[in-house]
C-alpha cells in the first residue's frame, strides 16, 4: 500500500495536458475496486453517485459522516491514488469548508473537487467570496503533510445551456481559474464545456491543468487531448449505466417465466 505522500505525488504527475487521465468515478469500494482492475492510473468519488448509491440527492444531502466513512473505505479498497468529490465543502463559511477538507485528507484522500456554485441556493460565488474558500481549503490540505491536489470547478457552464457558451463566458472562466489558482488550486474543472474551440482556448489560457467532463455531447477523449486538456471524468454517467444495465438485466430475470 503506497503512502499518502506517495499517492499525492503521483495524483499531480498524472495531470499532464496533452495527456489526460482518465478518472472512471466510483461510488464504493466495490465499484472502486472494479475500476482498478482494469488499469485505472486513480479513482474518483463522483458526489451524485456516492448519494445516489446510499439513497440520497445530490447537493450535500448525503451526512458528511457517511460520505467520509464511505471516502474511507474506498482509499483503504484500492492502491491507487483517491480523489474526493467535496461539493461546495458542506458550508460557506471558509473554516467550514476546510474542517471538511480536513476530514478527506484524513481519511486518505490525495485530491478532492471543491466547487464554486452555491449549494443549496443559486448561481455562484463571486470571485472576491470563493477564493478566500479556496484558501482555507489549500490551508487544511496542506496540514496533511502533502500538497494534496485541490480541483477548483466552476458551474458556469453548467448553469448554461451549450448554445449559450460564448467567447464572454470563456473570459470569466479563465479570469476565475487564474484567481483560483492564485488562492492555491491545482486544476480547473470545467463541467459541461463542450465546443471544441472554447475548450481549446481555456487549455491555452488557464494557469491550472483543465479537467472535462466526457458526457455524449462532449468531444471524444482523443480530441479532448489534443486540445490540451488534462483531465477527463464521467460523473454520473458510469453509475447511470451500470443502473440501467441492472434494471434492464432484472426486468429480463422476472419476465423469465
Amino acid at each position: 500500500m503506497q503512502s499518502h505522500a506517495d499517492a499525492v505525488r503521483t495524483f499531480h504527475e498524472l495531470h499532464k495536458r496533452g495527456d489526460p487521465v482518465i478518472l472512471f468515478n466510483i461510488w464504493d469500494p466495490g465499484s472502486a475496486k472494479a475500476v482498478e482492475g482494469a488499469g485505472a492510473k486513480a479513482i474518483a468519488t463522483g458526489s451524485w453517485p456516492v448519494a445516489a448509491a446510499h439513497g440520497f440527492p445530490d447537493g450535500e444531502q448525503i451526512p458528511l459522516d457517511l460520505a467520509m466513512d464511505n471516502l474511507s473505505r474506498i482509499v483503504k479498497a484500492v492502491d491507487l491514488p483517491v480523489s474526493a468529490d467535496l461539493e461546495g465543502g458542506y458550508g460557506t463559511a471558509p473554516e467550514t469548508v476546510a474542517e471538511t477538507v480536513s476530514r478527506a485528507t484524513a481519511a486518505g484522500a490525495a485530491g478532492f473537487n471543491f466547487e464554486d456554485q452555491i449549494v443549496g441556493g443559486s448561481g455562484l460565488y463571486d470571485i472576491a467570496d470563493q477564493t478566500p474558500r479556496i484558501a482555507a481549503a489549500r490551508a487544511a490540505a496542506d496540514r496533511s503533510g502533502a500538497p494534496v491536489f485541490l480541483n477548483s470547478r466552476t458551474d458556469l457552464f453548467l448553469k448554461a445551456k451549450p448554445e449559450a457558451h460564448d467567447q464572454a463566458m470563456l473570459d470569466e472562466a479563465v479570469e476565475r481559474s487564474k484567481a483560483y489558482e492564485q488562492a492555491g488550486a491545482n486544476g480547473f474543472f470545467a463541467p459541461g464545456l463542450a465546443e471544441d474551440s472554447l475548450i481549446g482556448r481555456l487549455c491555452e489560457q488557464s494557469p491550472l491543468p483543465v479537467n472535462i467532463i466526457a458526457l455524449p455531447h462532449v468531444p471524444n477523449a482523443q480530441t479532448l487531448a489534443s486540445l490540451g486538456v488534462a483531465r477527463i471524468s464521467y460523473g454520473p454517467v458510469p453509475y447511470r449505466r451500470m443502473t440501467q444495465w441492472l434494471e434492464d438485466e432484472a426486468r429480463q430475470a422476472l419476465t423469465s417465466v
